[in-house]
């Protein structure tokens, strides 16, 4: 039986990293690069908006931006299921498909 930590089949340094001493998942390794690119791009847009729109004191434009980071990191496989418990394809369709819905949020010109 697998533990959240990993720790039981030595994949830790794959699957966390530690800041300040938080365990933070590292983004899914399986991701092709320019797709990672893609929402790592969309994720810096989100995080920047969200402080910006703190700054404004807008909380509608906070939560509008906190989504987008949201997509992105669960594309990432940073957020949602743990990517190393599904088969590589189903992690690859779940980054498309965020890729997809923050594309749909840029065409609505949302955050």
């Amino acid at each position: 039986m697998s533990d959240d930590s990993g720790a039981e089949d030595g994949a830790d340094d794959e699957r966390w990293f530690v800041v300040g001493g938080r365990r933070w998942r590292r983004t899914d390794p399986a991701l092709p690069d320019d797709l990672r690119a893609a929402l790592t791009s969309h994720l810096g847009r989100g995080r920047s908006a969200v402080r910006v729109a703190k700054n404004r004191d807008d909380a509608d434009a906070v939560s509008a931006a906190r989504r987008r980071v949201g997509i992105a990191k669960h594309g990432l496989g940073e957020r949602g299921p743990r990517w190393w418990d599904e088969p590589v394809a189903d992690r690859i369709e779940r980054a498309r498909d965020a890729l997809r819905q923050l594309a749909e949020l840029d065409e609505s010109g949302a955050d």
